[in-house]
């Protein structure tokens, strides 16, 4: 995880000094504006967010800043938008590994089939927004929030049913936190046998607690 260097002061309340009419919501200003976010997350994917700021984004979207700040509250709503429509796809894509064929996975077995995924290369621009969460929490503290308010549903769900409420709750916050460290190691380090000692030992403790009784 790394502190992301972003120059959006420029951008920052842009829409509000321009005066821009702003999208109405009509059906055709809201695809539109689903247009524009797409690609503006998609370069998001590719690129990641060093240097992110409303012209790269009208750059990347094929329009003018002008016509972003029509439909956006400027840089920062824009790149939080994006961001929540990556991790969207990262959360459906969990969602689908609840279950092996018609047979729900356990915990453990979710965790081990959703590391590669969070992981992965093209996952990147998420834990840089975590990042950009820690390094200006006052401006950004949504892109750190967000994570856990999208990711804990689907962890909820995947907990034994016979667990209460508040064991699930322990259990999934637990399991956020530690893939949240082994993604920094990941990240950050070359230390590439200790990620994978701490994650089996992870899973290992899951699989025990799933087998102890309520």
């Amino acid at each position: 995880m790394e502190a992301v260097p972003m120059d959006t002061s420029a951008d920052h309340g842009a829409s509000k000094q321009a005066g821009y009419r702003r999208s109405t919501g009509t059906p055709r200003g809201e695809a539109r504006r689903r247009e524009l976010l797409e690609r503006v997350t998609d370069d998001l994917a590719v690129n990641g967010l060093v240097d992110f700021s409303l012209r790269r984004a009208a750059r990347a979207a094929g329009t003018t800043h002008k016509v972003l700040l029509y439909h956006f509250d400027g840089a920062d709503d824009l790149l939080k938008q994006a961001v929540h429509a990556l991790r969207e796809k990262r959360v459906d894509q969990a969602r689908t590994a609840a279950t092996d064929g018609a047979t729900r996975r356990t915990l453990a077995e979710w965790v081990r089939a959703v590391w590669p995924d969070l992981v992965g290369r093209e996952a990147l621009v998420l834990e840089q927004a975590i990042g950009l969460a820690m390094y200006d929490p006052e401006r950004y503290a949504e892109l750190g929030r967000g994570a856990s308010s999208q990711y804990l549903p689907v962890l909820l769900s995947v907990c034994p049913e016979r667990w209460s409420e508040q064991r699930k709750l322990e259990v999934a916050e637990m399991v956020l936190a530690a893939l949240r460290g082994f993604l920094v190691d990941a990240r950050t380090s070359a230390d590439t046998g200790g990620i994978a000692a701490g994650f089996e030992a992870l899973a290992r403790a899951l699989e025990r607690e799933e087998a102890a009784g309520t």
